[in-house]
């Protein structure tokens, strides 16, 4: 058992590491500072990804992307020790993938894995999944089975594997994997605005349009007031699924009471 003062530590390491993206935004170091705070506690896999997730997303969030502060050389370094370039690959990798920059981070991720260089942990790997399932390439199916067998219930993980199935409009089945994902544990909580935006576009491709704005409805009675940007991505969703049903309701043909097209 960990002792009480360990978890103390432990935990105000966390706090410290997971305040670094709002407490000196403009500081461009900070990314370096964060790398360094997980050392000290030997966070795994999960800890760093839970903390460079958030702390990418709270930076682009206030108009300082990781983007701007590190470099692709940065995560491909090779002198540091294993946690802080874990944590500089996850921190990367996480500001890749809120751009939406498949292609830049499918590149990277392969630059990490060839021959002679430390083998990928699971979010690293997730996160890879997600750049080929946003391209809709069908390898990224793989990639995301391989990830699901050694992620459990890991929620940063699975909300990468979802974003992945939501951008890749052309996988075969995407929507119908997509919900399947959203079922699992971890997820299905029904109280995740992120996870019901997603599902209610799985539902508008499938043309389930009531389910679908049940599920954007309580995706927006459900999100933190104040967060505009997100807001306006469901409120553009509900937006879609309107359209959406009304363009099929449009085109089915008018019928009789017997049911033949008048």
């Amino acid at each position: 058992m960990t002792p009480p003062m360990n978890r103390t530590g432990r935990a105000a390491a966390l706090h410290k590491a997971r305040a670094r993206a709002t407490a000196t935004p403009d500081d461009p170091s900070w990314p370096l500072y964060l790398a360094e705070d997980p050392r000290g506690i030997r966070a795994d896999w999960k800890t760093s990804a839970e903390v460079c997730a958030d702390a990418a997303w709270t930076a682009r969030s206030a108009g300082h992307s990781v983007l701007g502060l590190l470099s692709p050389e940065d995560v491909t370094a090779t002198d540091r020790d294993p946690i802080t370039t874990r944590t500089l690959t996850h921190l990367y990798l996480s500001a890749l993938r809120f751009d939406f920059r498949c292609p830049t981070l499918q590149q990277l991720v392969e630059r990490l894995a060839e021959p002679a260089r430390r083998p990928l942990d699971c979010y690293t790997r997730a996160l890879y999944a997600f750049a080929l399932l946003g391209q809709s390439r069908p390898e990224g199916l793989t990639v995301m089975e391989e990830v699901l067998a050694q992620a459990e219930e890991h929620p940063k993980t699975l909300h990468v594997l979802l974003h992945g199935l939501w951008l890749g409009q052309d996988l075969d089945q995407g929507a119908e994997r997509l919900l399947a994902l959203s079922s699992r544990p971890a997820l299905a909580t029904g109280s995740d605005p992120i996870v019901l935006f997603r599902v209610a576009g799985a539902l508008r491709r499938l043309g389930r349009y009531d389910e679908g704005l049940g599920a954007i409805d309580r995706a927006i009675d459900c999100l933190p007031s104040g967060d505009i940007s997100v807001h306006a991505d469901l409120v553009r969703e509900r937006s879609l699924i309107c359209a959406a049903r009304d363009l099929h309701q449009h085109r089915s043909p008018a019928r009789t009471s017997s049911g033949v097209p008048s």
